[in-house]
């Protein structure tokens, strides 16, 4: 073996051997990270648009402390399922999703955001919840109240599968306060929506005591079109305390009592 050849081969050796050195550190620190304990818990929620924790500090840690049954800093790390906590937390009606890590120094890092509440039902057998942006049922928070279209009257009980209904009256109900809260107009004129006994939809504005017969969604865009029309057009003329009821369900006209 040449000199040559002898100072290659130590240097391969002593590059593995490094190697082998820092495989063994990064083990024993990656064992000693496993065997080490939570030092505590940092949770952060996201609030909603307009600053609304419908969920607190408090509702996530009982969450956790009635589904896993221990404080997590009585555990070594190695014990805990950050994947399990997670969905324990998404399982939380309040709760669209959750981010757990722990962090360098043994912080466990909760990041929450809440699910967003679009429309207040109070169905016939009086049951209060909302609907959020996708249609997924949230009780009412013990927090706070956010601002929703309130829909009350003749509405039966709600099932899981509504939106993959052909009709159904909360399939209405969702995509008519889905559209009027996407209109900023709409969304600044209309407080709430009444089912009667004969199905019709009614909406009830936010200034002035006259109601809005909708009647079914059917034809949703013209009659809101016509609505805008009634609203700039002619209420500036008439005030609001002229008209008992504007009728936007026939075709093509609005008819004023």
């Amino acid at each position: 073996m040449t000199q040559q050849e002898y100072k290659a081969m130590v240097s391969r050796v002593g590059s593995i051997g490094f190697l082998l050195v820092v495989a063994v550190l990064v083990i024993s620190a990656i064992e000693q990270k496993q065997a080490s304990f939570i030092k505590t818990m940092d949770i952060q929620i996201e609030p909603l648009g307009d600053s609304t924790l419908l969920i607190q500090e408090g509702d996530v840690l009982l969450s956790l402390d009635k589904s896993f049954g221990y404080r997590f800093d009585e555990r070594p790390i190695k014990q805990l399922d950050v994947e399990r906590i997670e969905r324990v937390l998404e399982d939380d009606p309040f709760i669209l999703d959750a981010d757990v890590f722990i962090d360098a120094t043994n912080v466990m890092q909760v990041s929450i955001t809440q699910r967003e509440p679009m429309l207040r039902i109070i169905d016939k057998n009086g049951l209060h919840y909302y609907l959020d942006k996708d249609g997924y049922k949230m009780p009412l928070s013990k927090h706070f109240t956010t601002r929703t279209m309130v829909a009350s009257g003749n509405i039966p009980p709600h099932v899981p599968d509504f939106l993959e209904r052909k009709r159904h009256i909360l399939k209405d109900l969702f995509e008519l306060a889905k559209f009027v809260e996407e209109d900023p107009f709409l969304w600044s004129m209309i407080e709430q929506m009444y089912v009667s006994n004969t199905g019709d939809i009614v909406f009830i504005p936010l200034l002035g005591d006259q109601k809005i017969i909708f009647g079914s969604k059917d034809r949703m865009e013209e009659k809101f079109r016509n609505l805008e029309v009634f609203y700039r057009e002619v209420i500036p003329h008439t005030g609001f305390r002229k008209y008992e009821t504007v009728d936007l369900s026939f075709a093509g006209q609005i008819v004023c009592k």
